[in-house]
């Protein structure tokens, strides 16, 4: 199997299992029949790759214009807020995305947007976990004990970015 479609099938199966798991906790996310789910997470992979860092990038761009016109006093004493508040952004389009799925796939039910805040939240969490264990993606959660830090590049057996507790 060609390593690209491989990795792609790990990414689906992944995002599949991790909207089980938010359909299963959050009551407003459903699938009618499972041809549903498997298109459901397709799309959401899509618009994933699509359209997310699209939405990302005019995040940053409307708060870095904020930033500007009120200056950078008031930027700098705003940061925290700012910080949160980005935060909530990327669950924000999380959501959207989410929202949009349910939309796009008859058979594939997202109530309103609480719902898919909450299992865009969900679908994150499994997402990051799974990709974690099977090496998945560039994001790990790494457990160490001891001095010993993980390199911070890719030299060195470093995989990109690293959750070291």
């Amino acid at each position: 199997m060609p390593p690209g479609l491989k990795a792609f099938l790990q990414r689906w199966i992944i995002t599949t299992l991790a909207v089980l798991v938010a359909e299963h906790f959050v009551s407003g996310i459903r699938y009618d029949h499972w041809r549903a789910l498997l298109v459901a997470t397709l799309v959401l992979g899509v618009l994933n790759a699509i359209l997310r860092p699209l939405l990302i990038v005019a995040t940053v761009g409307v708060m870095g214009a904020l930033n500007f016109l009120a200056g950078l006093r008031v930027a700098l004493v705003t940061l925290p807020l700012q910080i949160a508040l980005f935060g909530f952004f990327l669950l924000a389009i999380n959501a959207v995305l989410l929202l949009m799925v349910g939309k796009f796939v008859p058979a594939f039910h997202v109530d309103d947007f609480w719902a898919a805040f909450w299992g865009g939240v969900v679908i994150g969490v499994v997402t990051m976990i799974l990709n974690s264990f099977t090496r998945t993606g560039d994001a790990r959660v790494i457990f160490r004990r001891g001095p010993d830090r993980p390199p911070t590049d890719k030299t060195g057996g470093g995989s990109g970015p690293v959750i070291d507790i």
